[in-house]
């Protein structure tokens, strides 16, 4: 089966059933083994940041190679076994339904006027303290949220998928998930982060900037200002602590024609996230059904673009 098809599949199957939490998922086995590895390895090589970099290595060696087992077993007792099972590596590398679930679930509790319910809720999508949050910070939360997670959640997985097959993806999920694990500027990742955080900025890189054109495409479908995505996303993308997040979400702000960042509380410390946006509409609940809309059409038109130029270049 060819790789489109493959991908278009676990496409569909992740926006029709997305991620149900009953199901063993690939993506915390892989966080696990990471953990897991970490004192052995720091007990093994003193220098913390040669330790970080043979963890990345042994992860992403691992998964890959797990990966291409799989592959291969299920190809020598079927054909059909081996697209299935590539089928199911692609569908758990994509999470935009999950990350539309999250967010529709802070919308909804806003909507029945329960303040302290989507502080809950958006608690679960954010790293910042949602304790005391008012209406607005919430949608501020959620928002950036989804538009954030656009790139490393939807199209940089999407990218690797479509260049390099199921392996690539359940790879590049690896390398995300490295950075979620270790890529934080504290004492203790410090330096053993540094290869997990700079390889994730790396893969990244090509996927965030395709993002944008394709974020302004979505905005003109969706109704909102594709001149705003543009024009914010172009002047305010490299303001933001990611190198390559910054372009989904200062995108989405210039469609919104909204302002986020700013002020915010992470561990009771308080933090000044950079402005993105101009404020020329005041956040509001409806934002983020906007913000998750922006976000499905541009996994669509994304999608459909790099599938489009995959097939001419291998026909």
């Amino acid at each position: 089966m060819r790789v489109e098809v493959e991908v278009c599949i676990a496409l569909v199957a992740d926006l029709l059933i997305g991620d149900p939490r009953w199901l063993p998922h690939p993506v915390r086995w892989i966080g696990n083994f990471a953990l897991r590895i970490e004192a052995p390895l720091r007990r093994i090589i003193r220098a913390p940041r040669l330790a970080g970099i043979m963890a990345a290595l042994c992860v992403l060696l691992v998964t890959g190679g797990c990966a291409y087992g799989a592959i291969t077993l299920a190809g020598l007792v079927a054909l059909w076994l081996r697209d299935l099972v590539s089928i199911l590596i692609l569908y758990y590398c994509f999470a935009a339904r999950d990350l539309a679930h999250h967010a529709s679930d802070v919308y909804e509790a806003l909507i029945a006027d329960d303040l302290a319910e989507a502080r809950s809720r958006v608690a679960r999508i954010v790293g910042r303290d949602t304790d005391s949050l008012d209406e607005h910070g919430v949608v501020r939360a959620a928002v950036e949220s989804v538009a954030e997670n656009t790139v490393d959640g939807v199209t940089a997985p999407l990218f690797f998928a479509l260049l390099l097959g199921p392996i690539g993806a359940i790879v590049y999920k690896a390398i995300s998930t490295l950075d979620s694990t270790f890529g934080y500027k504290n004492e203790r990742y410090l330096h053993f982060g540094w290869a997990s955080a700079r390889i994730d900025d790396c893969a990244a890189w090509l996927p965030a900037r395709l993002t944008l054109p394709v974020m302004t495409i979505a905005a003109s479908l969706s109704r909102l200002s594709p001149s705003g995505a543009w024009r914010i996303g172009l002047r305010d993308a490299r303001k933001h602590a990611s190198p390559n997040s910054g372009f989904s979400e200062a995108a989405a702000a210039g469609a919104l024609r909204v302002q986020l960042g700013g002020p915010l509380l992470r561990h009771g410390r308080p933090v000044m996230a950079p402005l993105l946006g101009d404020d020329l509409v005041p956040l509001r609940r409806e934002h983020i059904v906007e913000v998750i809309r922006l976000m499905l059409v541009t996994e669509i038109i994304f999608a459909a673009m790099l599938a489009l130029l995959r097939i001419m270049l291998v026909n």
